[in-house]
């Protein structure tokens, strides 16, 4: 696996966003054309050059809507050239209110489209409605308004609410109550704990630490921000109605007591819940036919984490401790702690907090190092390899919560440790490998050092940014972030650090490009799509999604962050992936990178619960920002 994602990450920035034309993916012909399924290549070659011959334009924009003071740039993809000025025209009333000449691109460009060009109009800052008409094509219709993404982190969280485990309000079901029988730990194989609690992780229905620890503190962390941010409108079950707490810090507790579960006794911590022997179809979460060995819908493997490799069939993981997990807990508990002892007055459960944070920490100097996702039938699982991030980022908010200079002392060291290590410094990466996709550690701990460790600690954001910038100015689109698994999650998190950056350091040179990566995630890519399920209400989404609601009950939660656009060098690899229908844009396509709004694709096409969790603290940072 680690090589299958090497090669193609190699691949990918050797040749960017290529130009060679890629026709149609397969043998296949979609049913529309009434055509039977499976034809010679000499026919599929010959209708291929007549869809080029026929092809339109296509101009992508923000379907989420632009600020006054955004950058605003639309990409036109087209197969002809362009010689008249692109329009802004005002949906109020038909009129023209902008015009200027496009620009041609520099870069690669993409797929099957000859020409790409850009329409700056950032200049225009009035408010309305508006499409972009250029040489008979238009845009999709977006705003323009001082309330950009207003509600948006509100959905974001109603997502998460539906990955529940242990009570789930989307379904009003009890699930998983069989969680979990203990491996690897200092008992015997099988003993059972209670371990209910946490998210199913994406659309199946496994429970990681891993990602179950950062999606809790990130949230934390955008209540902390800005608390007045968050509306409530559900109790803590998830049920409708107020209940006098915000609704992301319900949400938040339901990771926290989880975390508080996951870890018993001062020196036990269980990683994951269930592994895939979970992958047998959609499936309501209280019918789960998983079988770990005791029957099906019944108990589930819990893993301890011992900073060994683990694995109960065919696959084991790597490992050389535990401090990512120990850490990043140890982080979301002190910033929990924080906050039940502030804003929510409950010093019952943040002394509660406070304890487990210390004693996880502890863990994590005993064992440095990193423990993975367990894998059973299958090569897949979460790759992590880095640690130090994890234990900076604990230590620095340790600090903050009691004050002891040792927090301090070892946040530093941690940070030296890490320096800028992360995907957005390599040029290659495993599933999972560098994650959680960037350091929130150095932001923690700008505030509390001096002069001399702040330079650091920003020269090692802006690093990152710069090596994302510069994979950027290789493409048409001006798109840094390499289309691994997941790679919307590695976009949420490169916006993310450019506005914390500006944040530390009031350096706003990098605002640009990170409103372009916004924007790619709002419609401004190939597809003409965003990446949310149900966000924007009006235009593409992603529909099709791979999430049981959609497959039983034929309902897309809205919210959901989907994995992304992936390199064909992995997706072609991965084991059971089958479209359930034609691909809708297989116009959109190229060789190298593909995305598919279908239930079928798990790479592309399935929400994750932690890139969602991720995105609650991006939206935040973005409301913030207009």
């Amino acid at each position: 696996m680690i090589d299958i994602f090497r090669v193609s990450m190699i691949i990918g920035l050797q040749s960017g966003f290529c130009s060679r034309p890629s026709f149609l993916s397969g043998f296949f012909i979609p049913n529309k054309l009434n055509l039977v399924r499976k034809v010679p290549f000499f026919l599929i070659l010959f209708l291929a050059c007549n869809v080029l011959l026929s092809q339109d334009s296509f101009i992508r924009v923000t379907l989420a809507g632009y600020h006054p003071d955004d950058a605003k740039v639309a990409l036109i993809l087209t197969d002809a050239d362009i010689s008249e000025p692109a329009e802004l025209i005002d949906l109020a009333d038909g009129s023209m209110v902008f015009s200027s000449e496009v620009v041609m691109t520099t870069g690669s460009k993409w797929g099957k489209f000859q020409h790409h060009f850009l329409f700056d109009f950032s200049e225009f800052k009035d408010t309305g409605r508006y499409v972009i008409s250029v040489e008979g094509a238009k845009s999709d219709t977006f705003h323009i308004s001082h309330n950009v993404f207003a509600g948006y982190h509100e959905i974001l969280i109603s997502f998460m609410q539906q990955q529940r485990c242990g009570y789930n309000p989307y379904f009003d079901v009890v699930c998983h109550q069989g969680d979990g029988r203990v491996f690897y730990a200092p008992a015997p194989d099988s003993t059972y704990y209670d371990f209910t609690g946490g998210w199913h992780d994406a659309g199946d229905q496994l429970k990681y630490l891993i990602t179950g620890s950062n999606a809790t503190a990130r949230m934390l962390l955008a209540y902390e921000m800005a608390p007045d941010q968050f509306d409530d409108r559900v109790d803590h079950l998830g049920h409708a109605g107020a209940n006098a707490v915000p609704d992301i810090v319900d949400e938040a507790k339901w990771g926290l007591d989880w975390i508080l579960r996951l870890h018993p006794k001062p020196d036990w911590l269980i990683h994951q819940i269930a592994d895939d022997r979970d992958h047998r179809g959609f499936k309501f979460p209280d019918k789960d036919n998983a079988e770990y060995g005791w029957g099906p819908n019944s108990y589930r493997v819990a893993y301890f984490a011992n900073g060994n490799p683990q694995g109960l069939g065919e696959y084991k993981s790597k490992a050389t401790g535990i401090a990512n997990l120990a850490g990043r807990s140890a982080a979301a508990l002190a910033i929990g702690a924080r906050v039940w002892r502030g804003a929510m007055i409950d010093i019952s459960f943040a002394d509660k907090c406070e304890k487990a944070a210390k004693e996880l920490y502890e863990m994590g100097k005993k064992q440095e190092g990193f423990q993975q996702g367990n894998s059973f039938g299958a090569p897949y699982r979460y790759n992590e390899d880095s640690w130090a991030d994890d234990m900076e980022w604990a230590a620095a908010e340790l600090f903050h919560l009691t004050g002891e200079n040792e927090y301090l002392a070892d946040a530093i060291r941690y940070a030296e440790i890490i320096q800028d290590e992360g995907w957005m410094a390599m040029d290659s990466m495993a599933h999972y490998q560098k994650y959680p996709f960037m350091n929130l550690g150095h932001f923690a701990l700008y505030s509390l050092v001096h002069d001399s460790v702040k330079v650091k600690l920003a020269g090692w954001y802006r690093s990152n940014i710069e090596n994302v910038l510069a994979r950027a100015r290789t493409n048409t689109f001006e798109i840094g972030v390499p289309f691994l698994w997941c790679s919307n999650n590695l976009m949420v998190n490169f916006i993310t650090q450019v506005i914390l950056y500006e944040r530390m350091t009031g350096d706003a040179r990098y605002r640009r490009s990170m409103s372009l990566h916004r924007d790619w995630l709002f419609g401004r890519n190939p597809w003409g799509t965003s990446m949310f399920t149900g966000l924007p209400e009006v235009g593409e989404v992603p529909e099709d999604v791979h999430l049981p609601s959609t497959f039983l009950l034929g309902d897309t939660p809205a919210g959901g962050l989907v994995d992304g656009p992936i390199y064909r060098t992995i997706h072609d690899n991965l084991l059971g992936l089958t479209l359930s229908e034609p691909d809708e844009f297989l116009k959109f396509q190229n060789d190298f990178v593909i995305y598919q709004d279908d239930i079928g694709d798990y790479s592309t096409n399935e929400p994750t619960m932690d890139g969602t969790a991720d995105a609650i603290l991006m939206m935040t940072l973005l409301l913030s920002e207009n």
